[in-house]
């Protein structure tokens, strides 16, 4: 009778051994699929960054920059958007090339705005111009619009998530923004 139980109590635990292996396995299935998708959307990603126009220079001075424009602003009656960001950031870069392919933004950003590209990168962080926007990147993550007055006095701080449609932007959501933010007559 022992060597019956001790029988049974053998197979169950490999059973019950087999089952867990065949869980495992199954688990470093699931996990290995979930790597090779991330691995393909990196590559798209890349492509895709790979063809887009790289605006933002972390070489620049963009304290020196920002005050050139504020000057500028004052003298044309404009307000001015940091696009805070990266060429490292695919948003960032989306939107770039959204507004440069869409006439109807483009104009919108030509008669109201000076534009800049505010970069944050590991080259450069421009930690001590993002601390006087209050870092935006922080809560927004990136890319995040600061505007800006013609006295260079922050009017508004823009999360790019509420713009974004499918995967790119919206024309009327980024259309609204633009006009809500342009200088008052």
């Amino acid at each position: 009778m022992r060597k019956v139980k001790s029988l049974i109590l053998g197979l169950g635990v490999l059973v019950l051994g087999n089952t867990v292996l065949k869980a495992q396995s199954a688990e470093k299935t699931v996990q290995t699929q979930a790597q090779l998708e991330a691995i393909a959307k990196k590559k798209i990603a890349d492509e895709e960054k790979a063809k887009l126009k790289k605006p933002y220079d972390a070489k620049a001075d963009a304290e020196k920059d920002i005050e050139a424009l504020v000057a500028q602003a004052k003298k044309e009656n404009k307000n001015i958007i940091l696009q805070a960001g990266g060429n490292w950031c695919i948003w960032c870069l989306r939107f770039n090339d959204f507004v440069e392919k869409t006439p109807e933004l483009q104009s919108i950003v030509d008669e109201n705005y000076l534009y800049y590209h505010l970069n944050y990168s590991p080259d450069n962080k421009n930690e001590k111009v993002f601390s006087k926007y209050g870092n935006p990147g922080d809560k927004f993550g990136y890319p995040v619009f600061i505007v800006l007055d013609q006295t260079g006095k922050m009017i508004h701080v823009q999360d790019s998530a509420v713009l974004e449609q499918d995967k790119g932007y919206g024309v009327e959501k980024v259309k609204e923004f633009f006009n809500q933010w342009k200088p008052k007559a």
